[in-house]
């Protein structure tokens, strides 16, 4: 099963990256990152449509799409690696992680998801949304394996 996390932006070094890489560097499924930039000045619902159309393009043939929403679902780690683990014995060949910018993720996305997440009623810093993430997906492999990293 291979995981990609698309994201809006371009991350720099600093603690948000620092945070991400971490993680990453633990997981063993393969997980690749693909950041996408819309560079015309825009703003409001073009933005947010342009970004879309970047963010779809990037999704993999067949994936289940898993987008990241304040409205979406609040699973506890164990429901979400259940999903992941679901995924996977269903052998589910790619899962994406879409993470929109600034002002979220246009409504094309969020209905063409199998799954709408949110990280809590608190709102978070996109960039920071993928070091958050990359800890829920190693925190679910290490719940997968049985390995003590996550404690009840």
């Amino acid at each position: 099963m291979r995981l990609t996390m698309i994201a809006v932006g371009r991350a720099k070094a600093g603690p948000e990256r620092a945070l991400y890489d971490h993680y990453v560097s633990r997981i063993t499924f393969p997980l690749d990152l693909r950041e996408v930039e819309e560079r015309k000045r825009l703003s409001g619902a073009q933005l947010k449509q342009r970004e879309a159309e970047l963010l779809a393009r990037q999704i993999p043939d067949g994936a289940i799409v898993v987008a990241l929403d304040e409205r979406g679902k609040n699973l506890s780690s164990p429901d979400f690696s259940a999903k992941i683990g679901n995924w996977r014995d269903d052998s589910i060949r790619d899962i994406a992680f879409l993470i929109g910018g600034a002002d979220g993720l246009d409504d094309s996305l969020r209905t063409r998801a199998d799954l709408l997440l949110s990280l809590g009623k608190l709102t978070w810093p996109h960039m920071l949304v993928r070091g958050l993430l990359a800890e829920q997906i190693y925190r679910a492999q290490c719940i997968l394996s049985g390995h003590p990293y996550h404690r009840v």
